[in-house]
């Protein structure tokens, strides 16, 4: 791919970011008479107002516009990310035990108050990204009070890494699992991989000694237990001393993982876990590549060891390719990754942008087609992964432009 190429390729992601995917959740998602954000709207636009709140979405709201905000300096962002810092702070926050509640009814009150450790991650993760924007050392306190907690709760001295999920008091339960699809184990992948990325955007704004080593036992733990070293794909459940409990293979979050865990060991800048880690993500960005991408150059949702076994097209994995193939063409040198990273972005320009409505549909079948009966907006629903995805191809465009000045 040429340099002018990559400009164009650069101006057509900052339109989709900021014209369509940021633009969508300011015009649409406020909840003027509740507060916050509206839990649930319909790929018509129809709003449904007594739609619960889930934790998830909220945290990722004031990721998204907090990045964007430290990105343009646009006041816009900022006033997204003020609201739902206020709301995550007014409404999700537990006074009485510390962390956040992870599901709130329509009118802001607590329907289900475990702590879930998935949910404390994003607030993390939010919370350390709202300071690299704008400074403040309440918010920051407010993060490290949170890390705390994490570490104190769901920290597994024994075996290590993180215990799913907690009743409301900090204490143990047997409702772990973090959806209904998923299995009700001690430990699972997904949390861990978003712990890592929280503890990664912690360390930007709070150096402290003690977290960097929790974040490099994190990335160990990662690449000793939850990345399979034959195949390259995570495992995505277990019990607490790390027996695998599924054979499903989740390509999105493989491709996710892969740079997640890169950024992770280059924030620490620990050289020897750096080559190591390097190492593991080509692996997994290759088995995406040869194993995961279909014809049309999207990747595919799931497989077990036999082959796919669900081959619709995802809107969050596909932004998660587009940025882990083009970290993996970064540490590699390797054209097709570069390609693969194009073809995929070509996909979700052509299939998952709703032209008429906004934002991205949720998934799309084989043949281009979306299921009208999903959600634009729900829980799981986000700018996170495409928003993160435009913010992150610019930032890696500008470097390769940089390098080859």
């Amino acid at each position: 791919m040429e340099q002018q190429d990559l400009k164009s390729w650069r101006q057509e992601i900052e339109s989709e970011l900021q014209d369509n995917i940021l633009s969508f959740w300011m015009k649409h998602s406020l909840d003027e008479r509740d507060g916050g954000f509206v839990g649930r709207i319909a790929n018509d636009l129809k709003i449904q107002e007594k739609a619960d709140k889930s934790l998830v979405l909220n945290a990722r709201l004031l990721w998204t516009y907090a990045s964007a905000y430290r990105k343009y300096g646009e006041p816009a962002y900022l006033k997204m990310a003020e609201r739902a810092y206020r709301y995550l702070t007014s409404c999700f926050y537990d006074r009485e035990n510390g962390g956040y509640f992870w599901l709130l009814n329509h009118e802001g009150e607590p329907i289900s108050k475990k702590k879930q450790i998935y949910g404390q991650a994003f607030v993390l993760y939010a919370f350390s990204e709202f300071v690299r924007a704008c400074p403040n050392e309440e918010v920051l306190k407010q993060a490290v009070q949170l890390f705390e907690l994490i570490e104190r709760y769901s920290y597994d001295p024994v075996y290590k890494g993180y215990i799913e999920a907690l009743d409301s008091n900090w204490e143990a339960t047997d409702e772990l699992s973090l959806s209904s699809t998923d299995l009700n184990e001690k430990k699972s992948m997904n949390t861990h991989l978003h712990v890592l990325e929280a503890y990664t955007n912690l360390c930007r704004v709070w150096p402290s000694e003690r977290l960097k080593e929790s974040q490099k036992e994190l990335i160990a733990t990662m690449l000793d237990h939850i990345v399979d070293p034959q195949s390259a794909h995570f495992k995505l459940f277990f019990d607490e001393r790390w027996n695998s409990k599924s054979h499903e293979i989740s390509y999105g979050h493989d491709i996710e993982g892969s740079w997640l865990l890169m950024e992770a060991a280059e924030v620490l800048g620990d050289g020897e876990l750096i080559d190591r880690t390097e190492a593991v993500a080509l692996a997994m960005a290759q088995a995406v590549y040869e194993e995961g991408l279909d014809t049309d150059g999207a990747v595919v949702n799931e497989a077990d060891p036999k082959g796919w076994t669900d081959t619709d097209k995802v809107w969050w994995p596909q932004a998660e390719a587009v940025v882990g193939f083009l970290n993996a063409y970064q540490l590699s040198g390797k054209d097709y990754f570069l390609n693969a990273a194009y073809r995929t972005w070509r996909f979700i320009d052509r299939y998952l942008v709703d032209k008429a409505n906004g934002e991205w549909f949720w998934k799309v079948n084989r043949a281009g087609e979306p299921d009208m009966a999903d959600m634009k907006v729900d829980a799981w629903k986000c700018p996170y992964h495409n928003g993160r995805m435009g913010l992150e191809v610019l930032e890696r465009i500008e470097k390769l432009n940089v390098q080859t000045k």
